[in-house]
């Protein structure tokens, strides 16, 4: 078996593997499509870099070209097929909830690990949102656009922080300790990499951005089951249920991406040929890990070895050696990431972790959490619930969540749980008047309050529209700049 085959993931990676009987497992290298994902999200891409994103896109188009075409072969059929699409939806969602109600079991998520999990593998999709839209912001006074204009603001949340939806995100992912992400499977980040890659690249690949906006934007039914178990299991749905609302086929974005369709299709020029363009874009959306794949991945031996695997590589040296497990000690266990299932099966026999009980009857468990834990803070929220539910074994199935800390650390810095999170609102929230800007004292949105000042109206669209990019729009500078541009476009 190789890693492709043992995870179900395809990636073009460096992998250090080793066998055990609780799977292979892979300790991932730093590969090309994270860095090209990385330059696209969290920069201004140079020519270089779009040209990579082109050439991206050009092998995924071929790769799905073969795959069903999500949208109807008629122009005419689209707000039929909107209609019909959204009924499918709700109806498989109503007979979802005739099922639970009848007594069937969650549908995705096995426990609240398997479901943080989720929400930490989609994260790379996530924090883009929107970015497939970014390159046809130029065109905002061209009214054939307006619709996807008006989504991509929408996407935005109108400069507002509580309705941006990459910033509710990123505070999703701070708030249950699901980042850093980069150490993901290349896989998970396919989906993402289409998105900015149509973002960054719209004079070539206009027709495409239409289609994947349309097929992208339809009502599905994992997201209304995704947001009913989030919240079954007492994790925030908000994102999720944000999205239910918007994507609605009235006036939402479903309805919009209908219309951009016959707003911009060609009169004076070959309208079938584009047409076929915005078809096979509309494949572009299905590209990648889909929802339920991602949450069919799931297995939590192989992600509890992971994250061990991991912390090996900074834990080797910092344990003394009056403690032996099996004959060797804890530092000698963690000198090879390969020996963690090894290990994980030496800490069961000699009692240190006694799985299918509480984990509190655990030494291991007792050393992350409770009074004078030796090892509290190594591990994340999210890891630690890992750890406690594969610990629980088949009781984990109820849901419940380990008993987080009262204190948390945030920039270093001791306070409650809750005020980290108030914090992570103040950092990120956007000054709409001049005058409370330097309350915030954000250097990017100093400097983009100073240049504002100085260029004329004809350059002043082209200042904010900038600073609503990908790499941008969720920071103080990128919402205030939404918010000023909503004033003058919309």
């Amino acid at each position: 078996m190789d890693v492709q085959e043992c995870f179900g993931l395809h990636g073009d990676k460096s992998y250090r593997l080793f066998n055990s009987d609780l799977n292979l497992i892979a300790v991932p290298q730093y590969s090309e499509r994270v860095s090209l994902y990385k330059g696209l999200a969290e920069t201004t891409p140079n020519k270089s870099m779009r040209n990579d994103a082109a050439t991206f896109l050009r092998q995924e188009l071929v790769h799905v070209a073969s795959q069903p075409v999500p949208i109807p072969e008629s122009i005419e059929e689209l707000n039929f097929w909107m209609q019909a699409s959204a009924q499918q939806a709700t109806a498989q969602y109503s007979d979802y909830l005739k099922d639970r109600k009848d007594g069937a079991p969650r549908r995705y998520f096995s426990s609240r690990a398997h479901a943080l999990y989720f929400l930490r593998t989609v994260a790379p999709t996530k924090l883009v949102d929107g970015a497939w839209l970014y390159g046809l912001m130029p065109r905002w006074t061209n009214t054939r656009f307006t619709h996807l204009i008006q989504t991509y603001v929408e996407e935005l949340g109108e400069g507002l922080p509580d309705k941006n939806h990459v910033l509710i995100y990123r505070q999703l992912l701070l708030k249950y300790g699901l980042d850093p992400i980069e150490d993901l499977d290349d896989a998970f980040f396919t989906q993402g990499l289409i998105q900015l890659a149509l973002g960054w690249n719209p004079e070539e690949f206009l027709p495409e951005i239409i289609g994947f906006n349309l097929g992208y934007e339809q009502l599905p039914a994992h997201l209304l089951i995704t947001s009913y178990e989030l919240s079954e299991l007492g994790l925030d749905p908000y994102y999720f249920t944000l999205h239910v609302t918007v994507d609605n086929t009235g006036t939402g974005h479903a309805r919009r991406a209908v219309q951009a369709v016959m707003d911009t299709l060609p009169r004076h020029d070959n309208a079938q040929t584009f047409w076929q363009r915005v078809r096979h874009g509309s494949q572009l959306a299905l590209a990648g890990l889909g929802t339920t794949e991602i949450i069919a991945s799931f297995d939590i031996e192989r992600e509890i070895v992971r994250i061990l695997a991991q912390k090996s590589m900074t834990g080797y040296g910092a344990h003394s050696d009056y403690l032996r497990i099996a004959g060797r000690t804890v530092n000698e266990w963690l000198a090879d990431p390969n020996q963690i299932p090894e290990f994980l099966i030496a800490l069961q026999n000699v009692g240190f972790i006694q799985r299918g009980v509480s984990p509190e009857k655990s030494r291991f468990w007792r050393l992350l959490q409770g009074h004078r834990a030796e090892m509290f803070g190594v591990f994340s929220a999210y890891e630690l619930q890992v750890i406690y539910d594969w610990i629980r074994a088949p009781a984990s199935v109820d849901g419940q969540a380990f008993d987080e800390p009262e204190v948390q650390a945030v920039n270093g810095r001791q306070g409650g749980l809750r005020s980290g999170r108030r914090f992570a609102a103040r950092a990120t929230e956007p000054y709409s008047e001049e005058s409370q800007h330097l309350k915030l004292n954000d250097p990017d949105l100093n400097a983009l309050i100073y240049k504002l000042r100085r260029v004329d109206e004809t350059r002043r669209a082209g200042v904010l529209i900038k600073a609503m990019s990908p790499s941008q729009h969720w920071t103080p500078a990128g919402l205030y700049a939404t918010q000023l541009f909503c004033k003058q476009a919309i």
